[in-house]
C-alpha cells in the first residue's frame, strides 16, 4: 500500500489532503492483504469451544499457549472426517486466512484436518470403538449363542482371495456336504462397507442361513477400514443370524470383533468353530447307539425277570375271591364288635353326664346353699352374741374403775369441794379468799352456799 494514497503533505495554504477510509474498504483491504499472503497454510494448536450448529458446520478455536485464532470448516469439508472433532483435542490442519467483514475479525478455513500424534484412523477406530462399547453393542448379553451343527453356512467375504479357498476346504475336511453359500463383497476400497451391510442385510431378510463368516486376510489398519465402520457394526449387532467374524490374522482386532457373536482369530480358526469334525460325530454316535443298544437289552431282560416273578406271585382268581370274603367277613364282624362296644361307652357316658347333671340340679344346689346360709346365720348371731357380752363384761370393768376415780365417789366418802361465786374457781389456798366472801360448799348429796367468817 502507498503511503501517498493515505496522506498527501501540505499543500500551500498549510492545509494537508487525507485519504479517509471506510470501515468496509479497510477490512477489504485487510482481508485482501491476508489471503494473498497465506493463501494456505498447515498450523498446528489445540482445539476448545467447538460447536456445530444447525448448518452443520464446524466451529472452534484454536489456541496455543500464547494464542489463539478462529476457525470453521464447512460442511461439504467435514464430511471426509474419519474420526470426531472435541475439545481438548490437537490437530495439524492445512487451511487458508479469511477475514470475516461483518464482525472484522480474521478466521482460518480448513480443507484438511488431523490428530496430532496418532493417526486419523487410528484416532477414528478408538472414538467409535468407545462410543459403540458405551451404548452396550460388545455386551455379552447381546451376543447370539452359535448352533452346534448348522445345516447352512453363508460365507460373506471377497470370491477372489485365498481367504474363500482356506474356509471351504477346512469345512469340507471337518464336515462334507455341508451347504455352504458365499455372498461375494469388497473387503476393502469405496463402498465395502455398504456391500458388506447389504449382505448381511440379504442374509437376515432371506433367513435361510444357520450361520454366517464375515472374513478376509490380513492386512493394514487402513485396509480394515470397512470392518471398522459404524454401519458395518451396526448391521452385525442387528442380524438375527450369528455372525462370527474372522477379519486378518490373530493380533488384528477391528470394532467388527467387538460386535460379532464370536471372534475368529484367523479365518481357518472360523471355519473349525463353525462346524463340528463329522468323524468325531460319527464315532459319538456309533458309541451312543452300541450303549443304546446294550441298555435296552438289558432292559428288555430286566423286564422279562420282573414279569416271570410277577406271574410266580400270582394267585388263581377264585383264591383270591376266597380270601377277600373271608377279610370282608371278619372285617364285619371287627366292625359290629367296634360299633357295640362304641355304643355301649357312649351309653355309660350319657349315664355318667346324667348323674352328674341331676347331682348339680338347681333345685338341690339351692336347698344346699340354703342351708349352709341358714347355719352361717346362727353362727354369726351366736358369735355376735358372745362377743357383745364379752364387751359388755369389758366395759362393767372399766366403768367399775372410772366410778372408783370419780370425783362423786370421793365427796360420797365424805370430802367437799369448794368454789368460789360466782367465778367458780376451786379453793386450794385459803389466803385466795376474802373474809366475807360467798363460797359453793359441794358435798356427795348437794351444795351449800356458805359465807367466809374467818381464816
Amino acid at each position: 500500500m502507498n503511503s501517498h494514497n493515505d496522506i498527501q503533505s501540505p499543500g500551500p495554504s498549510g492545509t494537508q489532503h487525507r485519504r479517509i477510509y471506510t470501515v468496509s474498504e479497510l477490512t477489504l483491504k485487510i482481508k485482501d492483504l491476508l489471503e494473498e499472503s497465506f493463501p494456505f497454510i498447515w498450523i498446528n494448536g489445540e482445539i476448545s469451544n467447538f460447536k456445530v450448529p444447525a448448518s452443520g458446520h464446524f466451529y472452534f478455536t484454536l489456541k496455543d499457549a500464547a494464542a489463539q485464532i478462529n476457525g470453521v470448516m464447512f460442511r461439504n469439508q467435514n464430511r471426509t472426517l474419519i474420526f470426531d472433532l472435541e475439545d481438548g483435542m490437537n490437530i495439524t490442519g492445512l487451511g487458508r486466512i479469511s477475514v470475516y467483514e461483518p464482525r472484522g475479525t480474521y478466521q482460518i478455513i480448513f480443507e484438511y484436518l488431523e490428530p496430532k500424534g496418532t493417526g486419523a484412523i487410528q484416532l477414528a477406530f478408538e472414538q467409535l470403538k468407545k462410543r459403540l462399547l458405551e451404548e452396550g453393542l460388545f455386551d455379552e448379553a447381546h451376543k447370539s449363542p452359535l448352533p452346534f451343527l448348522p445345516k447352512k453356512i453363508s460365507i460373506i467375504t471377497s470370491p477372489s482371495g485365498a481367504v474363500v479357498h482356506d474356509i471351504l476346504k477346512i469345512i469340507n475336511r471337518r464336515f462334507p456336504n455341508l451347504e455352504i453359500e458365499i455372498i461375494p463383497v469388497k473387503v476393502q476400497g469405496d463402498g465395502a462397507e455398504h456391500e458388506i451391510v447389504s449382505a448381511i442385510e440379504i442374509l437376515n431378510f432371506r433367513s435361510n442361513s444357520d450361520l454366517a463368516i464375515l472374513a478376509r486376510g490380513g492386512g493394514s489398519l487402513e485396509d480394515f477400514h470397512a470392518f471398522n465402520s459404524e454401519i458395518v457394526a451396526r448391521a452385525i449387532f442387528a442380524s438375527d443370524i450369528p455372525i462370527i467374524s474372522a477379519v486378518g490374522h490373530e493380533t488384528d482386532f477391528c470394532i467388527a470383533d467387538f460386535v460379532a457373536d464370536l471372534r475368529a482369530p484367523t479365518p481357518s480358526a472360523a471355519a473349525e468353530l463353525a462346524v463340528p469334525l463329522k468323524q468325531d460325530l460319527l464315532s459319538r454316535i456309533s458309541e451312543l447307539s452300541r450303549h443304546l443298544t446294550l441298555g435296552f437289552v438289558r432292559n428288555l431282560e430286566y423286564s422279562r425277570n420282573r414279569v416271570q416273578e410277577m406271574s410266580n406271585r400270582l394267585v388263581h382268581p377264585r383264591r383270591k375271591i376266597e380270601d377277600l370274603r373271608l377279610k370282608t367277613d371278619d372285617l364285619m364282624t371287627r366292625l359290629f364288635k367296634t360299633f357295640r362296644n362304641t355304643v355301649v361307652q357312649r351309653h355309660e357316658g350319657v349315664k355318667w353326664q346324667t348323674e352328674r347333671l341331676f347331682a348339680n340340679n338347681p333345685w338341690v344346689r339351692a336347698k344346699n346353699l340354703k342351708d349352709k346360709l341358714d347355719l352361717r346365720h346362727n353362727n354369726l348371731i351366736n358369735y355376735m352374741e358372745i362377743f357383745i357380752n364379752k364387751k359388755r363384761f369389758s366395759l362393767r370393768e372399766v366403768m367399775a374403775g372410772l366410778h372408783a376415780l370419780s370425783p362423786k365417789a370421793t365427796l360420797s366418802r365424805g370430802y367437799s369441794i369448794t368454789r368460789t361465786i360466782p367465778d367458780a374457781a376451786v379453793v386450794r389456798d385459803p389466803q385466795k379468799v376474802t373474809i366475807g366472801q360467798d363460797l359453793e360448799v359441794t358435798v356427795a348429796k348437794g351444795s351449800l352456799i356458805c359465807r367466809v367468817k374467818g381464816k
